[in-house]
């Protein structure tokens, strides 16, 4: 009997043992030695690199299949400005030279090393609108002088394949929460997006979430009415109500949480959910072509990533293509405030005007065009709008990208900044800082300070509380202490040839505290790679991508990013919007 009972232990124990090999074996996939997948690895991006905070622009690798976390990546450390083809630049001053520092040197940080080459898909060259839609005129009419179009053909069939772009109007609808807990929120959607809508707005799961204890889970919709060709607003029965331009626009049973009737909405309307969430209604349209690169825009007050502190919403970004009377130049900025949005309110209004005002001179354009650079038209527009400016206890920050077209319909791109809002160009692979930092941590400030006279102390970062020492605004503090400056730094004029794979971002601190410049650059390449097909504007994707990673990794700050995307694939219509 005992030995029974032995056997039987000593066969449980085998087995066991078997199970327990034949885990390990699964666990380590021995077989994964044997077989290759071409597939490339999933994109992950918990681990990011530390933010932009130095005034050097990080070595960065981009590799093929832009693999995030695969990514090789070089020590990071100092650039030397080399001669990149496309690029508009001049001699830079040795590294000990002062002067090298100063904020108006017009310095481009480029990637000294040549990056591998990367095969986002090869650009297509460009015809413009004028030529094409006569080569399909002509098309049409050749067709149309014969009764049969080609084999399985029909004349119906053809047309149909006629793009549509060329005469159908595309309405953009942008919504800013300009009062309540989510002040600041932005969002935007065209009409021929018809994947996002109808757009809901409400406190849970709504495409404008708005964290306001008076507005319902669902309360409003917004849709496009394709035969009206209109914007519709809807009350979903919330409980408080919905206004429009202080209307009720709820259903006449209050207490029945019955839709309401569709309302029409125009251009400069205000919708009131609750009582204290205002948002201001910007309803633009534009032909299709008609803007030559594509353009996309996302903030947030990350109003809960301070320890459940609201974090009011101090970034006003804006655009302006073109210039009002001012045909082919546009301007593109980010205003980060402080102490209040007052200032950069302020700013983001004077600076487009300023700009405006100066080139619509007709010589100051020729100078502009003939000599590639537009250095004295964003000096003198900084000045002038520190000149127009109130704000005594209240400042910004200000980035302002000026784009302009040539007569051969290529870009040039130039910026103007106070501040650490930061500006990157990606021309062809090579990462270009188009910014200079101004936090006193940056040792280029520190040296600007020392030279007034006034040293900072080591370990010292703060002037009357302010980690900055560039700013329009503040008028009190410059008063009371020389070493603050509204001098803006300029950097060089970029030259975009029309074939180049060319992108811009801008974005508020809010950004750059989390993500590096290599970080953001590999972000865009994946992400602008993958929206390439969408039928909606890819660069609004992509914009919208970026902020959703800045707010998974926890920043912070006031979040505002501007995006450009001058691949001639990514060149659909984009709505204006009129800060």
């Amino acid at each position: 009997m005992a030995m029974l009972l032995l056997e039987s232990i000593v066969g449980v124990l085998l087995l066991m043992l078997l199970l327990i090999l034949i885990l390990i074996f699964v666990a380590c996939k021995p077989w994964r030695f044997f077989f290759f997948s071409s597939r490339s690895r999933t994109v992950k991006v918990g681990d990011l690199d530390r933010p932009l905070i130095s005034d050097e622009v990080e070595s960065s690798e981009v590799t093929r299949n832009y693999d995030l976390e695969g990514a090789c990546y070089q020590n990071e450390g100092p650039l030397h400005l080399s001669r990149p083809v496309g690029l508009v630049h001049k001699q830079r001053l040795p590294s000990g030279s002062p002067r090298s520092f100063q904020g108006d040197s017009l310095v481009l940080d480029v990637v000294s090393e040549p990056l591998e080459d990367i095969s986002v898909g090869q650009t297509l060259k460009r015809i413009s609108l004028t030529e094409h839609v006569a080569e399909v005129q002509t098309q049409i009419i050749q067709e149309d002088q014969s009764p049969i179009l080609g084999p399985g053909l029909e004349k119906d069939t053809f047309q149909e394949s006629v793009p549509k772009v060329i005469t159908e109007q595309r309405s953009c609808l942008s919504l800013e929460v300009i009062s309540g807990p989510s002040r600041g929120l932005h969002c935007s959607i065209q009409s021929a997006s018809s994947s996002r809508l109808p757009l809901t707005l409400g406190r849970v799961s709504s495409d404008l979430l708005l964290k306001d204890s008076e507005v319902s889970g669902k309360h409003a919709m917004i849709n496009w009415n394709m035969d009206k060709k209109t914007w519709e607003l809807v009350d979903m029965g919330s409980l408080n109500g919905t206004l429009l331009n202080s209307r009720s626009i709820n259903h006449p049973d209050s207490g029945s949480r019955h839709w309401g009737d569709p309302v029409e909405l125009t251009n400069g309307d205000i919708i009131t959910l609750g009582t204290t969430s205002n948002i201001y209604v910007h309803v633009t349209s534009k032909s299709e072509n008609e803007t030559p690169f594509a353009v996309g825009v996302a903030s947030d007050p990350m109003a809960l990533r301070r320890g459940g502190k609201k974090l009011p919403m101090e970034d006003v970004c804006y655009y302006h293509w073109p210039l009002p009377g001012i045909d082919k130049f546009g301007v593109f900025g980010i205003c980060d405030g402080h102490g209040g949005v007052a200032a950069a309110d302020a700013a983001s209004k004077l600076l487009p005007e300023k700009v405006a005002s100066i080139l619509s001179d007709s010589l100051t354009r020729e100078r502009v065009l003939s000599h590639c650079d537009a250095s004295e038209v964003l000096r003198v527009a900084f000045s002038q709008t520190e000149a127009s400016m109130n704000n005594y206890y209240e400042g910004c920050t200000a980035t302002v990208l000026l784009v302009w077209v040539d007569d051969d319909e290529n870009f040039f791109a130039q910026c103007a900044n106070l501040g650490d809002s930061a500006c990157v160009m990606n021309v062809d692979g090579k990462p270009i800082k188009m910014t200079a930092d101004h936090r006193l941590t940056s040792y280029s400030e520190r040296l600007r300070i020392s030279e007034i006279g006034e040293p900072l102390k080591d370990g010292e970062t703060r002037l009357c509380g302010l980690n900055l020492a560039r700013m329009l605004g503040d008028k009190f503090l410059k008063q009371q202490d020389a070493r603050f400056s509204s001098e803006p730094y300029i950097s060089e004029a970029v030259h975009i040839h029309r074939a180049s794979s060319t992108f811009v971002l801008l974005a508020s601190d809010g950004f750059w505290d989390v993500i590096s410049v290599k970080k953001a650059v590999q972000l865009v390449l994946q992400t602008r790679e993958r929206y390439a097909t969408d039928g909606e504007n890819p660069a609004e994707r992509v914009a919208n991508f970026l902020l959703s990673e800045a707010r998974t990794l926890r920043t912070k700050d006031n979040t505002s990013i501007i995006f450009l995307d001058f691949d001639s694939k990514s060149r659909i219509s984009s709505c204006k919007l009129v800060s």
